[in-house]
């Protein structure tokens, strides 16, 4: 079973409704130099933000939207490359202490397969994907009947706590994906639990993520 494939390890849980993106990252970083000071325990923070494409280190300039589309495009420290936020979408800021043994490949491979665990809760079967050789990372979450991709996950450590985390599309408008080239693949199709499901609810998903990270 997935669940006994996942070390146990308890999350604290905070959540917001929508939240300032730029708002967001300031508090996340209080969370970072608290965790790394033990202030806090392991937390998991669930919001959503109001529209906004974030992009990564290794993000191409011809990756952006174009300025008509008026919607920001705010630089970050995380790894990944270009996504967007959204109304109706879930995001899970992760800050966590890594063990001594762990890299955050090993810890992003975890939030994949929690991901997983949650949307089958919801009657979404989904899968991780391993990146071939030489070409672009494929990290995130698909579904398994239509090979969409759901999930969306850029993170870092410093000093052995994590950072930023995941993008769930629940509900919301998909058009702004096609304003741009999400995480760096010119060919991806992305997906909402609502375009599979035909139905989602934001509280559901809520609660199979929170369980699935054993949060409370």
């Amino acid at each position: 079973m997935l669940e006994r494939a996942l070390a146990r390890r308890p999350l604290r849980l905070l959540q917001d409704d929508s939240v300032d993106y730029t708002e967001a990252m300031a508090r996340m970083a209080e969370l970072v130099e608290q965790r790394k000071a033990d202030e806090i325990d392991d937390t998991l923070w669930l919001l959503s933000h109001p529209q906004v494409f974030t992009v990564g280190r290794r993000t191409r300039p011809e990756h952006l939207p174009e300025p008509a589309r008026g919607v920001p495009v705010v630089e970050t420290n995380r790894g990944g490359q270009l996504t967007y936020h959204g109304p109706g979408q879930l995001v899970g800021y992760l800050v966590v202490r890594l063990g001594e043994d762990e890299g955050i490949v090993d810890y992003v491979r975890e939030v994949e397969l929690r991901l997983i665990e949650a949307l089958g809760r919801l009657g979404l079967p989904a899968e991780r994907r391993d990146t071939p050789p030489g070409e672009e990372l494929l990290t995130g979450v698909w579904t398994t009947q239509t090979s969409r991709k759901i999930v969306s996950i850029g993170m870092r450590q410093s000093r052995g706590v994590t950072s930023h985390g995941f993008a769930l599309n629940v509900d919301g408008d998909l058009t702004p994906w096609h304003w741009a080239v999400a995480c760096g693949l010119p060919d991806v199709d992305m997906t909402s639990i609502a375009r599979e499901l035909g139905q989602a609810s934001m509280a559901d998903t809520r609660t199979a993520v929170r369980t699935a990270f054993e949060a409370s």
